[in-house]
């Protein structure tokens, strides 16, 4: 040992030897990283164009828990349980509703400017995807020709028919049947979403025309606002929501923890849902392009809470923390038809006028005595019609072509949607028996209680209009 180890501590020693290999490291790898190298391979786009697709789609899945959670919560303790059959029902059988038939109407074969894809059942990878995964690495040049695994981009696409159809539930929740509300999901999942996709991300008449939609404002919110619509008009409102003087009953979350959580993490989810539509992750582009889109995502929700939060005491006469949390749902849905701008500051204004309509559009359903438990149809219908127009604003899309679409996408799913509901109402009815109404659907219909330990006490004062 030298005089100079001798002298040194011992943990010194460890860090000059740990940092004279790094000092190597780098001097040797530095060439490595520099600009002229700075773009990858086709294959490494192909790998981490795959990884996102399927790690953000995973993200996008976990806001199935949110609106679980934010359901749950929402509704009185005597449905909580309901809602968890419905929302993991939902996310099923609309994932295996697009697998049969709906990912082949939205995308595949829809010729330009037409109006849906191939009636084909079942969807899977492509003959090369097939010879590689069987050991065949001559189909290696094939598959990552293509960008992207198969897969992958179907997996992506899925999350979002699963988040349209969740919208939908919480708006009628309470008093739809059980298995009639899975069968317009199924529909939904299978025909009614897969059209309007067709229409304009498959590359149909209106993607023809230039319509925009980055990820899905109108596409998947507003077309889960339109069906929630059509069947809380066909369903009615709770017993007792409005009294026969024509007053309102208030029915204040049960769990507003729960309530809060699930807002946060559809926040989080979004995401995943805003960030993965940039569609790749294969070069330095991408990767910034992603950075102000989720940037852009969080200033939206932001400025949705704080617009809600300062009009909620002079239109509802309370700081009221629903129509807050609202107001962050409607601040996401707004920016999500165009959340790729540069000016963040529009991200801003974009929310902020988002959680101002939602909050009105509370009020405003209560007036004309639709009963939206969640408040769906504001945050999603009418901040989702907002956040289309407002592409033409910062986005660079046609005012007109944006208004096209709102109308046309809207007659569509709404005419549909309730036509289907009305069908469901005369065949296998759609509304539970207002005893099962009283008592709540856990008990009645799941024989499970969200919360065994209270007491339930059906109500007795319940009216309806």
């Amino acid at each position: 040992m030298t005089a100079v180890t001798r002298i040194l501590p011992r943990r010194l020693r460890i860090f000059l030897i740990v940092a004279s290999v790094l000092a190597v490291v780098g001097f040797y790898a530095g060439p490595l990283f520099s600009p002229a190298r700075a773009a990858v391979d086709g294959e490494t786009q192909y790998v981490l164009n795959t990884f996102s697709f399927l790690v953000w789609g995973a993200l996008v899945m976990w806001m199935c828990a949110g609106f679980t959670m934010l359901e749950a919560g929402s509704v009185r303790t005597k449905n909580a349980s309901m809602i968890c059959m419905k929302n993991i029902g939902l996310y099923s059988i609309a994932g295996l509703a697009f697998f049969i038939i709906g990912y082949n109407l939205m995308y595949v074969d829809v010729s330009t400017g037409g109006v849906i894809g191939a009636f084909r059942f079942l969807y899977g990878p492509g003959e090369a995807e097939k010879a590689l995964i069987g050991g065949d690495s001559g189909a290696v040049s094939a598959v990552v020709e293509a960008g992207y695994s198969t897969m992958s981009d179907w997996f992506f696409q899925m999350v979002f028919v699963a988040t349209t159809a969740s919208i939908v539930s919480g708006a009628i929740a309470e008093r739809v049947k059980m298995w009639s509300f899975f069968l317009f999901t199924l529909l939904l999942a299978a025909f009614i979403y897969p059209i309007v996709g067709a229409w304009t991300w498959g590359g149909g008449w209106l993607d023809k025309m230039g319509f925009q939609d980055f990820a899905g404002s109108n596409i998947v919110h507003s077309v889960g606002g339109w069906a929630a619509l059509a069947g809380i008009m066909i369903l009615g409102p709770r017993l007792g929501k409005f009294r026969r003087d024509g007053t309102v009953r208030p029915t204040p979350p049960s769990n507003v923890v729960l309530v809060t959580l699930g807002v946060f993490i559809l926040w989080f989810g979004w995401f995943g849902f805003n960030g993965g539509s940039q569609l790749a992750l294969g070069s330095a582009l991408d990767v910034t392009a992603m950075s102000h889109v989720l940037v852009n995502t969080n200033l939206a929700a932001g400025a949705g809470v704080v617009a809600a939060m300062l009009i909620s005491r002079p239109l509802l006469g309370r700081m009221d923390l629903f129509a807050t949390l609202n107001g962050a749902i409607a601040g996401l849905v707004s920016i999500t038809a165009g959340p790729d701008f540069v000016d963040h500051y529009w991200a801003i204004i974009i929310g902020a006028i988002g959680g101002l309509i939602c909050t009105v559009g509370i009020k405003l359903m209560e007036k004309a005595k639709l009963d939206d438990v969640v408040g769906a149809v504001p945050a999603h219908l009418f901040a989702g019609i907002w956040g289309t127009l407002a592409v033409s604003i910062v986005a660079g899309g046609n005012f007109g072509v944006q208004l096209l679409g709102v109308v046309a996408i809207g007659a569509f799913v709404f005419a549909v949607s309730y036509a289907v509901w009305r069908v469901l109402a005369l065949s296998m009815g759609l509304r539970v028996d207002a005893n099962v109404e009283r008592l709540g659907q856990d008990s009645a219909e799941l024989r499970i209680e969200a919360y065994p330990e209270f007491v339930l006490m059906p109500e007795q004062d319940d009216e309806r209009e």
